[in-house]
């Protein structure tokens, strides 16, 4: 494998990672306006919800980062992600703007989706803990 090859996949798993930590955070930054936002789509124990999306894009995104059960990882942020953009981003429910930049997010969250379905398929590459452990 090429030094192009072995860090496009560093890099890639970083960009992927960071949107779910980013936002994992920011939920646990802005706690009462993201319990605000899941109540107004309707999503009962709020809470509970809240913080199991907390613990998935948190922990989900570090162990994409660093290559840690790199598959898995991704597989559970792939399913967590699609009742998430159906839920939060139903741009066809939507007018005017709204419906724009909803669009957008959904998808948006198609092509993260995409990128990591292409770590469950193809792995995290070599530069990761997952290699190193095997080694």
């Amino acid at each position: 494998m090429s030094g192009m090859e072995k860090s496009s996949s560093l890099v890639g798993r970083l960009l992927l990672s960071f949107i779910f930590v980013l936002s994992g955070c920011s939920k646990i930054a802005g706690w009462n306006q993201s319990t605000a936002f899941i109540a107004s789509k309707g999503i009962p124990i709020v809470n509970m919800m809240l913080a199991s999306a907390v613990i998935v894009e948190v922990l989900g995104g570090l162990a994409l980062l660093v290559g840690f059960r790199a598959r898995i990882a991704a597989g559970v942020l792939f399913l967590f992600l699609i009742p998430t953009t159906v839920i939060f981003h139903n741009f066809w429910a939507l007018q005017g703007m709204e419906r724009m930049d909803n669009m957008a997010h959904f998808l948006k969250n198609l092509a993260i989706m995409g990128g990591l379905l292409m770590v469950v398929a193809f792995g995290p590459g070599p530069l990761c803990l997952d290699a190193r452990r095997r080694a």
